[in-house]
C-alpha cells in the first residue's frame, strides 16, 4: 500500500519503496500520470514529496574511565479472523522503488557521544530504544540519570580482590585473610571514582542541554550515554575533557591525603593505589584514539580546523584502530620487560597469558568503539535528508462498511498503496494495516469490511509532514506502530507513512558511503 497526498486525492508524484512479504497481497497499483491523481471518495488538493532521505539510528553510548567497550502491532499481524494471520508478500514494485534490504545492527560506540541505543530495529518498525535504559542494578539517580551497575562488574570487582589481595599479603602479611576485605573495599572505591568520573561528562552534558538516558559501570569502567552529539567543537572538546581532568583531581587529592598518613599501613597502601589507578585511567582516556576521551578531543580540535565533523571522526577513528594494535602488541611487551614494576624474573607463563588476554580485550574494544563510532557518524551525517513527506505513501479515504475488494480497486485506480478509514465528513478514524489485507484470501476480499482490518489512530499515530531528521524519528519512537497518518498543518490526510519503509531508510543509509 501507498501513501496519498490530500484527503481524498493521492499525490500524483510521490515515490516509494516496496515493502517485502510473504504471501497474498492486494493488487499492484497502477502508476498514475502525473497531473492527472485519480479521483476517489473525497478529492482535495495534494501535498508535494521532497527528496527522500534516511533515518539515524539512536546514538551510540560514551565510554570513559577505563575502556569497555507500547505494545507494538507487528508487521505480521493479520486481521481478526478465527484462522491465524498468513505472511506478507511484497506487492509488485514500481519501477523507482528500491529493493527491501534486511536490517543492520547499529553498533555502539564509546566516548563522550550520543547513547544507542540500540536500539534495534524489528521488521515493520522505525529504530527503537527501549522505553526503560536498564542495564543491571540500579544504584540511584543523581541528577536525575539512573545509574547501573552491569553484571560484569560483579566479575571485575572479584577480580580486583583477588589480585590486589595478592599484592597486599606481600606488603602486610600480618592482614591474612582480611587481606580480601581490604581489597574488596580497594575495588569499591576505584569504581566509585569511575562514578565521579562519568558524572563529570553528565553533568557537563546537563549543563549544554545534551540529553543523558544513564549511566552504566561495567566491565573496565564507565558509560555515559548521551543521547546527542555536541553542537559545536568546542562544547565537543570540553564534554571530554571534563572526565579525565576529574581522575587528574582525584588523584592529586588521593596523593595530598597519604602525605600524614605512614606508608606501610592499609590506609597507607589503599591511598597510593587509588592515586595510581585514577591517575592510569586519566592517562588512559587521554590517548588520542575513538571511543576514548582523547579520541573526542582530536575530533573537536580536527573538526575546528576543517569546519567537517565527520573529517574529525574519521581522524580520531583511524587513531583509535591504530591505538588498538599498538596496546595489542605493546601492553605485553611492556608488562614482560618490567616497565609496570615486575621484572622479568617474577614474570610467569600464566601471567603472560594474562597480560596477552588483558591486551586482547581493550584492544578488542577500541577496535569495535572506533568503527562503531565511524558509523554512527555516518548515519547522523544522512539524517536531516529523512523526512516524513518524501517516505509518505499514497492513500486513498474509504468509508467503514466498504469491502476490501472496492477499497483496493479504488487504491490501484489512483496508483495508492494506503487506505484511511474516513466518517461521513472525512475525518480519518483509522488506518487499515497492510499486513492484514495480505492475510485475507483475495476470494474473500469483497465479503471482508475494510474496519475489521483498521487500527484505530491514536495522537501519537498521528505525523505532521513537516518533520523530518531526528524530530521524525523521536515521534515513531515514542508510539511504535506499523502504519502512521501523515498529516498537514492544517489538518487534511497528507498520506500513511509505514514504518517498514523508514526501516529500509535507515538500512540504505547504513550502506551508503560519507
Amino acid at each position: 500500500m501507498d501513501v496519498s497526498g490530500g484527503s481524498g486525492q493521492p499525490r500524483s508524484d510521490s515515490a516509494e519503496p516496496t515493502r517485502q512479504t510473504t504471501g497474498e497481497e492486494p493488487a499492484p497499483p497502477v502508476p498514475q500520470t502525473p497531473g492527472k491523481p485519480a479521483t476517489t471518495a473525497a478529492p482535495e488538493e495534494p501535498g508535494q514529496p521532497e527528496t527522500a532521505g534516511a533515518p539515524d539510528p539512536a546514538p551510540a553510548p560514551h565510554t570513559d574511565t577505563t575502556p569497555e567497550t507500547s505494545e507494538t502491532p507487528s508487521a505480521s499481524e493479520a486481521r481478526e479472523t478465527p484462522e491465524p494471520p498468513e505472511p506478507q508478500k511484497a506487492p509488485e514494485a514500481r519501477d523507482d522503488a528500491p529493493p527491501a534490504a534486511p536490517p543492520a545492527a547499529p553498533g555502539a560506540g564509546d566516548g563522550p557521544a550520543p547513547a544507542p541505543s540500540p536500539p534495534g530495529m524489528s521488521k515493520g518498525q522505525p529504530p527503537q530504544r527501549p522505553k526503560e535504559p536498564g542495564g543491571g542494578l540500579l544504584m540511584g539517580r543523581p541528577f536525575g540519570v539512573p545509574v547501573y551497575v552491569a553484571p560484569s562488574w560483579f566479575v571485575v570487582a572479584a577480580l580486583i580482590t583477588w589480585v590486589f589481595g595478592g599484592q597486599l599479603d606481600r606488603v602486610l602479611p600480618e592482614l591474612g585473610a582480611a587481606r580480601y576485605l581490604v581489597s574488596l573495599f580497594f575495588a569499591i572505591a576505584f569504581y566509585a571514582s569511575v562514578l565521579i568520573h562519568e558524572l563529570a561528562h553528565t553533568v557537563a552534558a546537563i549543563r549544554f542541554n545534551l540529553p543523558v538516558r544513564r549511566i552504566q559501570l561495567q566491565f573496565f569502567g564507565g558509560v555515559s550515554e548521551i543521547e546527542k552529539e555536541a553542537e559545536t567543537p568546542g562544547r565537543e572538546f570540553v564534554l571530554a575533557f571534563v572526565g579525565p581532568l576529574l581522575s587528574l583531581v582525584l588523584s592529586g587529592l588521593f596523593y595530598l591525603a597519604m602525605q600524614p598518613v605512614e606508608p606501610g599501613t592499609v590506609p597507607g597502601v589503599l591511598l597510593a593505589g587509588l592515586m595510581v589507578s585514577n591517575l592510569i585511567v586519566a592517562a588512559f582516556n587521554l590517548l588520542p584514539g575513538l571511543p576514548l576521551d582523547g579520541g573526542r578531543m582530536l575530533r573537536a580540535v580536527v573538526w575546528k580546523i576543517t569546519g567537517k565533523p565527520m573529517s574529525g571522526t574519521v581522524a580520531a577513528a583511524w587513531v583509535g584502530r591504530a591505538l588498538a594494535v599498538s596496546v595489542l602488541i605493546g601492553l605485553p611487551l611492556l608488562n614482560h620487560w618490567g616497565s609496570f614494576g615486575g621484572g622479568t624474573d617474577d614474570s610467569t607463563g600464566m601471567d603472560a597469558v594474562t597480560d596477552a588476554l588483558l591486551a586482547a580485550i581493550l584492544a578488542a574494544i577500541i577496535w569495535t568503539g572506533a568503527g562503531n563510532s565511524l558509523r554512527m557518524a555516518r548515519l547522523r551525517e544522512h539524517l536531516p535528508e529523512l523526512r516524513a513527506r518524501t517516505l509518505t505513501r499514497r492513500a486513498v479515504p474509504v468509508e467503514t462498511d466498504t469491502p476490501l475488494s472496492e477499497a483496493l480497486r479504488r487504491a490501484n485506480a489512483a496508483g495508492a498503496r494506503a487506505l484511511v478509514i474516513v466518517d461521513a465528513d472525512g475525518n480519518p478514524l483509522s488506518l487499515v494495516r497492510e499486513a492484514a489485507i495480505v492475510g485475507v484470501p483475495e476470494h474473500r476480499r469483497p465479503w471482508v469490511a475494510v474496519s475489521g482490518l483498521a487500527q484505530d489512530l491514536t495522537d501519537g499515530m498521528r505525523v505532521s509532514a513537516e518533520l523530518a531528521g531526528e524530530d521524525l524519528l523521536d515521534v515513531l519512537r515514542a508510539t511504535p506502530a506499523t502504519e502512521y497518518l501523515v498529516v498537514e498543518e492544517t489538518g487534511e490526510i497528507y498520506g500513511v507513512l509505514s514504518a517498514a519503509d523508514v526501516e529500509r531508510a535507515f538500512v540504505r543509509a547504513m550502506a551508503r558511503p560519507a
